[in-house]
């Protein structure tokens, strides 16, 4: 009877405490804020969806890329945070090809993980107008901020052919730009053809680089 009487409160104890599963997920979905939210981890990864998508992540390779860095190296391990911003049609045609607003959220993002996280590898993402809001977000960044970011990748980038393939003032090899060929928004238009919505494919490239740099940096 004792010795029910103590167990009874350890279990519940147990019963009530986060589970080691649910802090572990490699789940993403079509929001996350586990930045914002949960704070550090080793590992922050920002991504910015593209025009008209849903949540802050996005629907196509927002969420999985997102679930690839995690099981690569533990859902504990990695905060995924998307970019809350407009993602209007419209701020596709503004200077630079994105939202201002949204550059300066990601922007922010990146400095406030920089200076809240000092042991976090940063490492962040777009596509589409989100590719373009990458680009206009780390360009400008402070050197100590650009020095913590270990990958950017964009897909389907409407800045591909403006910025030469590359993200300016920040190394060329932390970056891959993913351009499916006959995507004509690479091309520098914004037309929107059949090959534009097919990145979903192209994540195990992106998450493998990501990977690769995460490493290098550890």
């Amino acid at each position: 009877m004792k010795t029910s009487q103590i167990l009874l409160p350890l279990l519940a104890t147990f019963a009530t405490a986060s589970p080691l599963e649910g802090r572990q997920s490699t789940n993403v979905g079509i929001t996350a804020n586990e930045f914002t939210k949960g704070g550090c981890k080793p590992i922050i990864f920002f991504f910015a969806r593209g025009s008209t998508e849903i949540g802050n992540m996005g629907s196509t390779v927002g969420p999985p890329t997102g679930e690839g860095i995690k099981k690569a190296f533990g859902g504990g391990n990695v905060a995924v945070e998307g970019i809350d911003y407009s993602a209007a049609l419209s701020t596709n045609f503004l200077p630079g090809g994105a939202d201002l607003a949204g550059i300066k959220k990601m922007k922010d993002l990146f400095i406030s993980a920089a200076s809240k996280c000092p042991d976090s590898i940063l490492v962040g993402g777009g596509y589409s107008q989100g590719a373009a809001l990458t680009h206009r977000a780390i360009e400008d960044l402070p050197q100590n901020v650009k020095d913590k970011i270990a990958a950017a990748v964009t897909y389907g980038d409407t800045q591909n052919l403006q910025d030469r393939g590359q993200i300016p003032n920040f190394p060329k090899d932390k970056v891959l730009v993913i351009c499916n060929v006959g995507d004509l928004v690479c091309s520098g238009t914004l037309t929107i053809l059949a090959p534009h919505l097919d990145y979903v494919r192209k994540v195990p490239e992106a998450v493998a680089f990501f990977t690769k740099k995460i490493k290098a940096a550890q």
